[in-house]
């Protein structure tokens, strides 16, 4: 059954509250900033589109929803006085599709007028989207455990007929801050369709058992 507005507002606040009063580095701050994060995405409530850049702009914003929830981390602190978790996390989205956006019309002027100083810089969209924040430990562990792959399950699920194109090798990719699937799709020579489906059929699943495993959920 789904949940109201007001009741949901009331578990995310009650959240937001526990994880705040957690340690930043503790287990049980990383715990309830993953169960925020499953809650959110639940509700259907955070904004979709259809951009072939959305599932970048959402690792960006998950990263900056871990970094500045409960403290001012790469940005301002969310304010509960100031509106909901899912209007503060709508409007950084949106903002974050917009900066693509922008982004890609700027280096296909520049690619048109044949500007020399912008193939000299590089590419709009690497020098103002492709950050290096400070990586959360729940990404710092988890990015650990999938260069080990301790049991080889991440390296035995792949692509049909693309041995390469395992798990371990997709996760590593799209850890945030993230390789685009438009680049992946460029980089492997496979559509941005399939990559994406066979991430979220067969890599999600073992992103969440390992979760499961450490108590993140």
């Amino acid at each position: 059954m789904s949940l109201t507005n007001d009741t949901l507002e009331q578990q995310l606040q009650s959240l937001v509250a526990q994880a705040c009063q957690c340690h930043p580095d503790s287990l049980e701050r990383r715990k309830r900033l993953t169960q925020l994060i499953c809650l959110i995405q639940e509700s259907g409530k955070l904004w979709r589109d259809r951009s072939p850049y959305y599932e970048d702009a959402l690792q960006q914003t998950w990263l900056f929803f871990c970094q500045n929830l409960c403290e001012s981390g790469t940005g301002k602190q969310y304010d509960p006085k100031r509106g909901s978790i899912l209007t503060w996390l709508n409007h950084y989205l949106k903002w974050r599709l917009q900066d693509y956006r922008l982004a890609i019309q700027q280096d296909k002027k520049r690619l048109i007028s044949g500007d020399e100083a912008g193939k000299s810089g590089g590419s709009l969209i690497e020098n103002t989207l492709v950050a290096n924040p400070d990586i959360p430990p729940m990404l710092e562990e988890t990015q650990r455990w999938v260069q080990r792959d301790p049991d080889g399950v991440l390296h035995q699920q792949h692509l049909r007929h693309h041995p390469h194109i395992n798990c371990q090798y997709l996760i590593l990719k799209r850890l945030p801050p993230g390789t685009s699937w438009e680049d992946l799709s460029n980089e492997l020579g496979v559509p941005i369709s399939t990559l994406s489906s066979f991430y979220q059929r067969n890599c999600v699943a073992c992103l969440r058992n390992f979760a499961v495993s450490q108590g993140y959920v």
